[in-house]
């Protein structure tokens, strides 16, 4: 359960960073060397995505790698992982 919620989270970042700078899924794609559904999919949370696949995500909106990942600070804060 938690990791469904982990890459939901993430796709809702990736669309959201997508949204403000006005990239549409094939433009973002083109620009990473991926196919648009596989965008998509990340996006709804259905695929397990790559560290290779963060980068070029991150790469294809300009950004750092690691602004993809700031809104999961707090999900993985607020749950126990056991390790």
């Amino acid at each position: 359960m938690w990791g469904a919620k982990v890459k939901q989270a993430f796709g809702d970042r990736l669309r959201d960073l997508r949204h403000q700078l006005s990239i549409t899924q094939e433009g973002l794609a083109l620009r990473c060397g991926l196919d648009r559904s596989y965008v998509g999919q990340v996006e709804r949370g259905e695929r397990n995505i790559s560290l290779e696949n963060i980068y070029r995500l991150a790469e294809g909106l300009g950004i750092p790698p690691s602004e993809l990942l700031v809104e999961l600070d707090g999900l993985t804060k607020n749950t126990s992982s056991g390790v």
